[in-house]
């Protein structure tokens, strides 16, 4: 998939999300916010290596469970990874039902409590 379908997929799925808007990172990636937070970014070529990926938020434990079980689709992203985020690579076969639900742990651990109640 390339980096154009990948973030159209991305974008679907991310705007479905009350209050869910895209705005640019601080260096032009488009991220997807709730409550001017953060919950996902999507990422190509990050410091030159060639990748095509996207950044969430992780429920506890998932990150080193995706990131041990199947390093070849699942990182720990520079700067956010410290924090449990997991970065998704998009530039090989990706499971979306998974990450979809990635996706919406990222949501429901960025977004006000009152947009996760209707979930």
């Amino acid at each position: 998939m390339n980096s154009r379908s990948s973030l159209r997929r991305l974008r679907d799925y991310c705007l479905a999300f009350p209050e869910a808007v895209e705005d640019p990172d601080g260096v032009g990636n488009p991220s997807f916010k709730v409550g001017g937070k953060i919950f996902a970014v999507h990422v190509v070529n990050h410091h030159g290596d060639r990748g095509t990926a996207f950044w969430c938020k992780a429920r506890v434990g998932v990150q080193p469970a995706l990131t041990t079980s199947d390093p070849a689709s699942y990182f720990v992203p520079p700067y956010v990874g410290r924090y449990g985020w997991v970065g998704v690579r998009l530039d090989r076969p990706v499971d979306w039902t998974e990450a979809q639900g990635l996706i919406e742990d990222s949501y429901q651990l960025t977004a006000p409590r009152r947009l996760t109640r209707s979930l």
